[in-house]
């Protein structure tokens, strides 16, 4: 699959573990004639055979979870070897809409024309169980600002993984995702890397995708807040720690995200149970964030 001149290529990428096998299959069949290639990286083997019924699908085993980071990679690798000039990332409980990819292409496209430098563009998504949820975040002060669609375009600091399209030339400008990290601040990680070295990132407004952020929701006051499983909240307090010492990341941003982690650590201990099973998790990532000790969680749930 070698692009013609000029002819983009777009590859799909899907990490996927212990999938819904509907809503993957609904996931396939929204994105595969929207890419010249769809590829599912398997996290475990749990993949069916049949989920690639066309041609354009191929499935690549891992045989263990490897985590989101290396199966993205992994992707990635794949489509370069393809000869993608683009990479579309995608989570396995997202669905975009029909016209999502070639909205973002388009804008890429557009911004590229006029000299900005892109790290990646990304749909504005939509989460049934948060109601008017502002996809788009840019630091304000000390504050993650949640950024409303105001016109076709809002630049942001980072992207979530799924969605997001990413040139090849970023890729190689601005590396591949962190594997250290397995789960948890992967995207985040990539996106102030590139803004680190002068690449921006966008939320296209015109670009829709649903998207389950979470594995649930609580409601506190107005606002309705993702809430995840303990093993989660081990790897984002430990890979909080761990960004927080990468020499690219500002003051503002290090105090930003320490701030955030004790307002989570603190809902969660406190609202959403089991709440000692959390504060055990929490404790160990804390523990190994201060430890430097990376990768898969080494310990029992």
């Amino acid at each position: 699959m070698k692009p013609l001149t000029g002819q983009p290529s777009i590859v799909g990428v899907i990490v996927s573990y212990r999938p819904d096998v509907e809503v993957l299959r609904q996931l396939v069949e929204a994105v595969v004639n929207q890419v010249d290639r769809l590829l599912i990286v398997d996290n475990g083997m749990q993949v069916r055979a049949d989920t690639a019924a066309s041609e354009k699908i191929e499935i690549i085993t891992l045989g263990d979870n490897l985590g989101i980071a290396r199966a993205q990679n992994e992707g990635i690798a794949r489509a370069r070897s393809l000869g993608a000039t683009h990479v579309l990332l995608l989570d396995q409980d997202s669905i975009p809409e029909a016209d999502m990819v070639v909205k973002l292409l388009a804008a890429l496209q557009s911004l590229e024309t006029t000299g900005v430098s892109v790290a990646c563009v990304g749909p504005n998504y939509q989460d049934d169980r948060h109601a008017n949820a502002k996809p788009f975040v840019r630091l304000k002060y000390l504050h993650f600002k949640r950024q409303p669609c105001a016109g076709d375009l809002v630049e942001v600091d980072f992207l979530i993984a799924s969605g997001c399209l990413i040139t090849m030339s970023a890729l190689d400008t601005v590396g591949p995702m962190a594997d250290d990290l397995f789960i948890d601040y992967v995207d985040i990680e990539w996106g102030l890397r590139a803004q680190s070295i002068g690449l921006k990132s966008y939320g296209v407004c015109t670009a829709s995708m649903r998207h389950a952020l979470g594995d649930s929701a609580i409601r506190l006051g107005t606002k309705s807040i993702p809430v995840h499983s303990p093993l989660r909240q081990y790897y984002n307090v430990r890979n909080t720690l761990w960004l927080c010492r990468r020499d690219f990341i500002s003051w503002q941003y290090r105090a930003a995200l320490m701030l955030r982690l004790v307002y989570y650590a603190g809902f969660y201990t406190v609202l959403v149970p089991p709440r000692i099973t959390r504060l055990r998790m929490m404790a160990s990532g804390l523990y190994d964030g201060i430890l430097n000790r990376m990768g898969k969680y080494r310990g029992k749930n």
